[in-house]
């Protein structure tokens, strides 16, 4: 049991990794049941790259075409589920495994996928990677695989061109900010005031990103939790809704039912396999992930 207004942590089917750990893994590895009925939230920061078959994977509830080649990077908190017989290598880390090394895992795409001369290099540190991991385990190699690690990841920030502008940075200041407070509060009001700038700032910002204002932005990073927590855990409904922030069940049942389109225990019943509304299967900001 977790106290009021907690809720347990995220976490893979398979062992976390140490304080400052590097392991290779599978695609399977992630989740004990092999129908993956339901999604799994994932505890670390993980890459996969599909290496056979062709199909999607799901991550948080939106299905991307996979063939040898895809690559995702997927953060703390998403919700994760293949939907189709795919192999994969699943390199993950925790956060003191870059401590002091200049690279931003962050800046690394989303999904991506690769092709020509990138994926040939990428295969190959993949590939020395994994060798690697499982060579030179708990024998003093942490140091060379933390530099492999960043290596990689080096290498596929420069496969993403970021967008340059004002009204980029401020999109993704306020995505940070949300990112942290979701929440405890969805006034766009409160946001502009912690980012020193104005409401009217913040909504150009997100229209020119995204097309939807600054509230719109913010309360669907709240339905986001939402669905994950619902369809990946079986906290009680009332439990989730007080984590995000509503004190009463019927005012969390009517955000999410104006979000979603279900109920809390409709969506639930889906397991969350149900179409999203086109607003919210917009890409998010790759920083949203729930690290509270």
């Amino acid at each position: 049991m977790v106290s009021s207004g907690q809720l347990a942590p995220a976490a893979d089917a398979a062992p976390a990794p140490a304080a400052t750990g590097i392991q290779a893994i599978t695609l399977g590895d992630l989740n004990t049941d092999p129908a993956w009925r339901r999604p799994v939230l994932i505890g670390s920061d993980h890459l996969i790259l599909v290496t056979g078959g062709h199909g999607t994977l799901e991550v948080d509830f939106r299905p991307f075409p996979c063939r040898p080649g895809t690559m995702f990077r997927v953060r703390p908190g998403q919700a994760v589920r293949r939907t189709d017989a795919l192999d994969a290598v699943v390199v993950r880390w925790s956060p003191g495994a870059l401590h002091g090394l200049d690279v931003d895992p962050d800046a690394v795409p989303t999904h991506t996928q690769l092709g020509g001369e990138d994926e040939e290099a990428v295969l190959n540190e993949v590939s020395q990677l994994v060798v690697d991991c499982r060579r030179h385990r708990g024998s003093g190699g942490e140091s060379l695989l933390r530099h492999q690690l960043a290596v990689l990841l080096l290498r596929l920030t420069l496969t993403a061109a970021p967008a340059a502008g004002t009204e980029p940075r401020t999109f993704r200041r306020l995505c940070r900010e949300v990112e942290h407070h979701y929440r405890y509060t969805r006034r766009v009001e409160d946001y502009a005031d912690r980012l020193g700038c104005s409401v009217r700032t913040l909504t150009r910002a997100c229209l020119a990103m995204t097309g939807r204002s600054a509230k719109q932005v913010i309360d669907e990073r709240v339905a986001l939790q939402a669905r994950r927590l619902l369809a990946a855990t079986d906290e009680p409904i009332a439990r989730i809704g007080r984590y995000l922030g509503f004190p009463e069940p019927t005012n969390f049942g009517r955000f999410f039912s104006r979000e979603v389109g279900l109920s809390p225990g409709a969506f639930r019943a889906t397991g969350g396999r149900v179409a999203v509304p086109a607003r919210i299967a917009r890409p998010r900001p790759p920083h949203w992930t729930d690290r509270a």
